[in-house]
C-alpha cells in the first residue's frame, strides 16, 4: 500500500532487506533457497503469500516443526521419512470440505500444505506401544483417508479422525464444531462408556486443544528426547527427571505412559504401562556383578487403597547385572482411580559372594489420567439404568476388545502381564 503514496516511499518499500526479514521470519526462506529461485526478496515474499497466505499466522511454527521432526527421525528413524507424503494443494482441500460438509481449522491445514500425512504403514509418525501381546502404532492420517473417516454417527458427530492404528482400531479424532460436550478444534480419543447401553454414550481422554498445540507438543517431546527411540519407533513413554534413585552401583530409573485404548471411564479402569531401566556403574568393580532374585511392590491409589506384591524375578526372567550393563523391561498396572503411584525395591543375589542378597530401590513413579470429559448421553439418561449394572465385574480385562473401530479392524486378543 505504502508504494502507491510517493516515489520515496515506493523505494522504500521495494528495499529488499525489509523483505527478506519477512521471508524468513513468515515462510522460513534460507539464502540458499532465495539464490536458487534468483529472484529478490519481494518477489519471493509476494509469490509465496499468493499461495500460503492465510496461513502466515501458522506457516512458520509449522514449518519448523515438520524439518525439526524429519531432521530428527533422518538420523534415528530413516525408514519413517519413506512414509511421508507430498503436500497438497489449496484445492483438495476445499474439496474435502465440500465433502464433509465442514470447514477445516487453518492450522490443520496448513500442516497439509506441508506434508499430507503418511501413508498407512508401520511404525507410525504419532508413536507407538509394546507391551506383551498388544501392540499399538499410530498414523498420522493424509487428508483423504481422515475424509473417509468423518463420522457424522451420535457420539462422535463431526469428528474427523487424525491418526489411525492399523493393529487396534484406535484414532485421535478432533472436533470440527462445539457439539455434544466438546470444544471446537478439540482432539480426543474416544472411549465408549461401558456401562451405557446408549452406544452414543461416549467418553473422551483429551489430548490437545487445538492442532497446532497437539502437533508442535508431540514434535517437541519427540525432537528433545523427551520420548525414547526404540527398534526404529517412536515409544511414547514418559519419563521424570527425579524419577530415579540409585543403591551402590545400580541405577533404577522408570518412564510411564498412559494406554487409553485399555482404559475407560465408566466403569472406572485407567491402565498404565511403565518401563524400568536397571543399570550398573561401569566403573564399578567386576565382582559387583549380581543376578535380580525377586521384586516387591508397593501400590497406592489416589484414595489411599494400598497393594502389596512381590514375587520371583520380572517379567519371567533373572537378569544378570554387570558393570555397565543395562538391562530394561516394560510391564503394566490398572487403578480405579484416576491416579496412584509405585515404589518398591529389587533383591539381588551376588554372583561372587553366592550367599549375599541385597536391595536395590525403586524410585516412587506416579501415574496420572489425561483430561476426560463424560458423555453428554451418558448425562443425559436415567440414573437408574446404570443402577442395575453397577455390580457387574471392572476388574483387570482387556475390555476395549468389543469397541467399535472407525475402519472395523480387529483389536488383538489377550492380557497384560502386572506389576512384574
Amino acid at each position: 500500500s505504502c508504494c502507491y503514496l510517493s516515489r520515496r516511499l515506493n523505494q522504500l518499500s521495494s528495499h529488499d532487506p525489509l523483505w527478506k526479514r519477512h521471508c524468513k521470519k513468515y515462510w522460513l526462506i534460507s539464502e540458499e533457497e532465495k539464490n536458487k529461485r534468483d529472484q529478490s526478496w519481494k518477489a519471493i515474499f509476494i509469490s509465496t503469500y499468493s499461495d500460503l497466505g492465510r496461513y502466515i499466522r501458522y506457516y512458520a511454527t509449522l514449518k519448523k516443526a515438520w524439518d525439526d521432526l524429519e531432521k530428527y527421525l533422518g538420523q534415528r528413524c530413516p525408514r519413517m521419512i519413506g512414509s511421508l507424503k507430498e503436500s497438497v494443494q489449496e484445492e483438495d482441500l476445499d474439496a474435502v470440505e465440500s465433502q464433509i460438509g465442514c470447514k477445516l481449522p487453518d492450522d490443520y491445514r496448513c500442516s497439509f500444505r506441508i506434508h499430507n500425512g503418511q501413508k498407512l504403514v508401520v511404525p507410525g509418525l504419532m508413536g507407538s506401544m509394546a507391551l506383551s501381546n498388544h501392540y499399538r502404532s499410530e498414523d498420522l492420517l493424509d487428508i483423504d483417508t481422515a475424509a473417509g473417516g468423518f463420522q457424522q454417527r451420535l457420539g462422535l458427530k463431526q469428528c474427523l479422525p487424525l491418526t489411525f492404528c492399523i493393529h487396534t482400531g484406535l484414532s485421535q479424532y478432533m472436533a470440527l464444531e462445539s457439539v455434544e460436550g466438546r470444544n471446537k478444534y478439540e482432539i480426543f480419543y474416544q472411549c465408549p462408556d461401558q456401562m451405557a447401553r446408549n452406544p452414543s454414550a461416549i467418553d473422551m481422554f483429551i489430548t490437545g486443544a487445538s492442532y497446532l498445540e497437539w502437533f508442535t507438543s508431540y514434535v517437541n517431546k519427540v525432537v528433545t528426547g523427551g520420548y525414547p527411540i526404540i527398534r526404529d519407533q517412536i515409544f511414547r513413554y514418559v519419563h521424570d527427571k527425579e524419577c530415579v534413585a540409585t543403591t551402590g552401583d545400580i541405577t533404577v530409573s522408570v518412564s510411564t505412559s498412559f494406554l487409553p485404548e485399555l482404559s475407560s471411564v465408566h466403569p472406572p479402569h485407567y491402565f498404565f504401562t511403565y518401563r524400568i531401566r536397571i543399570e550398573m556403574s561401569k566403573d564399578a568393580l567386576p565382582e559387583k556383578a549380581c543376578q535380580l532374585d525377586s521384586r516387591y511392590w508397593r501400590i497406592t491409589n489416589a484414595k489411599g487403597d494400598v497393594e502389596e506384591v512381590q514375587g520371583p524375578g520380572v517379567v519371567g526372567e533373572f537378569p544378570i547385572i554387570s558393570p555397565g550393563r543395562v538391562y530394561e523391561y516394560t510391564s503394566c498396572t490398572t487403578f480405579s482411580t484416576t491416579s496412584g503411584y509405585m515404589e518398591g525395591y529389587y533383591t539381588f543375589r551376588c554372583l561372587y559372594y553366592k550367599e549375599k542378597f541385597f536391595n536395590v530401590a525403586i524410585p516412587r513413579f506416579h501415574m496420572v489420567c489425561p483430561t476426560f470429559k463424560v458423555s453428554t448421553a451418558r448425562m443425559e439418561t436415567n440414573h437408574n439404568e446404570y443402577a442395575m449394572d453397577e455390580d457387574e465385574d471392572s476388574t483387570d480385562t482387556d475390555e476395549y476388545e468389543d469397541r467399535r473401530r472407525v475402519l472395523d479392524i480387529p483389536a488383538p486378543s489377550g492380557r497384560c502381564p502386572r506389576h512384574t
